[in-house]
């Protein structure tokens, strides 16, 4: 029975996927630990270090599900080893002929390190397939909504106008350099760990380069060159980058959540009939799904700045930096796979009223071709006879001016042949940048693997 919260049978869809949960059950870590252990087996037998009847009992036997999981946890709380518990959980199980060529020279680390490198390589497989789909759903919109005129806001005020399809590629724009990360990031991450009591490989000497390589390659990981026991800069930029993810897609959701706000309304997160927003306000429609994104981000990038804290090791190795990643990269992988979830879902269904677009445009009258009008009267008179006149008749409590252009021809600053140049909706290179970024998205995906590797 867990005993958090995020693990219930009631809350946990919103903490995790099953997908991954997958991946971080008990069981499924036993077994990749198993995998690890019998990986090692195999590679030493094949270099003659142990019997290679050892090692083909050791695979035949390394079953998660035929361990005896209540003696696993009783012998690590008396060993108080972590990983005592499962070797002698394993050797129950083997015939007197392999008991004593389990997990020779190895330790804790040179496990749960290589496993880490193979969670990311489950974990990152499904961030690249979500965020491909992610980018596909972008692009659409982008392209869709490529001349959709709507009100462009900078710190929460009404700006220049710019298009929903500009939003919305710079979003797929954002997501495409995480995909970029991915790619570049992989073979750093992907290496397997083989490095002894510290880091030496003194109990295989000579041969412990060699028998790290075929470990890795059992593995279907890269040699890292050199033990990385406190080097754990590979753990901490996988969760930067989950962070980043993270961030990006809260990002998005929060710009569903302030414009699906009644008073703006040009954007809603799908629903169903079924959803409640208000138990006692039954007429709310709340943004519970672009809500989330924002709070999962916060998550993850506080398990990010764990992982960070653990760059900061001593000496050839340090207890206190990896066990802390025991916790915080499952929780990081977790929330992300179920930000990525709900990102593609909210953007799936997205309702896109380009009506209320238009009307909170056309609320303001002329005053968001500012700009436009700024930049014709800086060409007439200068830029800073241009610039005082502007903020002389738009300075806050100096005089409502609804209709900008009428004023300056009151002013005499501007003639009627000026008005369509000056109060026609511009929005500037917009469309052009959403091209260049939809363009470059499609030929980077012609070039990339399908899966991620």
């Amino acid at each position: 029975m867990g005993t958090r919260l995020s693990d219930s049978e009631q809350y946990a869809h919103l903490w995790g996927t099953p997908e991954l949960a997958k991946v971080f059950e008990e069981r499924a870590r036993l077994q990749s630990w198993l995998d690890i252990v019998t990986a090692l087996a195999v590679a030493q037998a094949r270099l003659g270090i142990i019997p290679d009847e050892a090692a083909v009992q050791i695979a035949s036997h390394a079953r998660a599900h035929e361990l005896d999981l209540d003696f696993l946890a009783s012998e690590t709380r008396r060993t108080s080893h972590s990983m005592l518990g499962l070797i002698n959980a394993l050797q129950q199980l083997l015939p007197d002929v392999a008991r004593e060529h389990v997990y020779v020279g190895a330790t804790v680390q040179d496990v749960t390190d290589t496993w880490f490198a193979l969670v990311m390589r489950d974990v990152g497989t499904v961030v690249w397939r979500d965020l491909c789909a992610i980018e596909d759903r972008l692009l659409a919109l982008a392209v869709e909504h490529r001349d959709t005129l709507m009100v462009g806001r900078t710190h929460g005020q009404a700006g220049s106008p710019i298009t929903f399809g500009f939003k919305a590629a710079s979003w797929a724009d954002e997501v495409r350099r995480h995909l970029q990360r991915l790619s570049e990031g992989r073979p750093r991450w992907l290496v397997g760990q083989l490095g002894g009591a510290v880091g030496t490989l003194g109990f295989f000497a000579p041969r412990g380069a060699e028998l790290r390589a075929e470990f890795c390659t059992e593995l279907g990981l890269a040699d890292p060159g050199i033990s990385w026991l406190t080097s754990r800069d590979r753990i901490a930029e996988f969760g930067a980058l989950l962070a980043m993810i993270c961030g990006t897609l809260a990002r998005i959701g929060n710009e569903v959540y302030e414009l699906q706000r009644p008073e703006i309304g040009e954007l809603r997160e799908p629903t169903t009939k079924d959803t409640v927003g208000s138990i006692t306000m039954p007429h709310k429609r709340n943004p519970e799904g672009s809500e989330h994104l924002d709070t999962v981000a916060r998550l993850v990038r506080a398990n990010a700045q764990v992982l960070t804290e653990g760059m900061v090791a001593g000496h050839e190795r340090d207890g206190r930096t990896w066990k802390a990643e025991w916790v915080a990269l499952p929780e990081a992988c977790l929330l992300t796979g179920v930000a990525l979830e709900m990102a593609l879902r909210l953007l799936s269904g997205l309702v896109v009223d380009a009506a209320a677009m238009r009307s909170n445009l056309d609320r303001y009258g002329d005053q968001l071709a500012s700009e436009q009008m700024l930049a014709g009267l800086t060409r007439r008179l200068g830029r800073n006879a241009a610039q005082r006149l502007m903020h002389e008749l738009l300075a806050p409590g100096s005089r409502d001016v609804h209709d900008v252009f009428d004023a300056l021809l009151a002013e005499g600053a501007a003639t009627e042949q000026d008005r369509q140049a000056w109060t026609t909706w511009m929005v500037g290179d917009a469309g052009r940048m959403v091209d260049e970024v939809v363009a470059r998205a499609r030929a980077a995906r012609t070039t990339e693997p399908d899966p991620w590797n």
